[in-house]
């Protein structure tokens, strides 16, 4: 029997996180902690960088770019969690869907961008310091992080633009907590072989043009290193590239659990958790990461609650 073809679905049904009907108020409370920590942390990290003129450096410009996407890649997707999980409706408008895939697209693309772009910048600082601030001068930093941003626009709005062109059928539910493109392109009834070959050509190149950029870097940067051994050498080396390296292997690392090493006819239990793990749990990690192995950065904030508490006394003192 063939399925009804309906060219103008109105909206999708989520069928969400796996988890009990009882455990929906402690995962409320655990998602909304986690997405405030997400905000207010990348927050704090991008008002450190503006307020301390020592961190007004190549290196804090893209982190602070980083925590700003890190902000809205996780906004996308937690606070539609968290109302679902508050009001037990889990339908979202076919045009609500396209938008939240779009932006979904965009800051997850930016985000792959400037860890690239992050990795070239310690290579540059520690591989060849003498031209540092002639290679990474802030005319060049602003217009990277333009053309990321153009080319993640144009990246997300490829794939939205070919997507809205198919039809979808009678089955409109969506076995995920998001709309995710490749779980929509299984759902269509439309020759879905241009999305496929366009995934894997642009949308191949927009990931493996990065991660190769990042690996290239951090060979240099261990070449460089071991070429002289020394360990005052290889320390500094650590703590400035440590921080960044972690982020990149979890947010690399739990895609590829997605979308390479996941059955590509079902989305499982495990794959949804490791959509979690990189939407959710990486963008809360990241200011940690950066703050707590950054002597700079925790400098900066233990100068900023001098700050806070030294104008909370004089205003106890009025």
């Amino acid at each position: 029997m063939r399925m009804k073809k309906l060219t103008n679905v109105s909206e999708f049904l989520l069928l969400g996180l796996p988890i009990l009907p009882e455990q929906q108020g402690m995962f409320f409370t655990l998602f909304l902690s986690m997405y405030l920590t997400t905000v207010l942390g990348n927050l704090l990290i991008i008002l450190l960088i503006r307020l301390d003129s020592r961190l007004h450096t190549p290196m804090y410009f893209f982190l602070s770019h980083l925590a700003f996407t890190d902000v809205c890649f996780s906004s996308v997707t937690v606070p539609k969690i968290l109302m679902d999980m508050h009001t037990n409706r889990k339908s979202i408008p076919f045009t609500g869907c396209i938008f939240q895939m779009y932006f979904f697209i965009l800051f997850g693309c930016l985000d792959n961008f400037l860890l690239a772009v992050m990795a070239y910048d310690r290579y540059v600082a520690i591989c060849q310091p003498l031209h540092y601030t002639t290679l990474m001068r802030q005319e060049l930093c602003i217009s990277i992080v333009a053309g990321s941003s153009f080319f993640s626009c144009a990246h997300a709005l490829l794939h939205t633009l070919l997507l809205v062109q198919l039809s979808f059928c009678a089955h409109n539910t969506i076995p995920h907590f998001f709309c995710d493109l490749p779980t929509l392109l299984k759902m269509s009834c439309s020759d879905i072989s241009l999305n496929e070959l366009v995934i894997f050509t642009e949308g191949g190149m927009i990931i493996i043009l990065p991660l190769s950029s990042v690996l290239v870097s951090y060979i240099q940067i261990g070449t460089t290193v071991l070429r002289v051994p020394s360990t005052k050498r290889c320390c500094k080396a650590f703590s400035t590239c440590g921080s960044h390296l972690f982020v990149v292997s979890l947010y690399y690392g739990t895609i590829a659990g997605v979308y390479f090493f996941s059955s590509p006819s079902i989305c499982n239990d495990k794959d949804i958790i490791a959509s979690v793990m990189y939407m959710v749990v990486a963008p809360m990690l990241n200011p940690f990461i950066y703050s707590l192995r950054n002597r700079h950065m925790k400098y900066a904030l233990e100068k900023f609650v001098n700050t806070v508490k030294f104008f909370n006394s004089q205003s106890l003192n009025l």
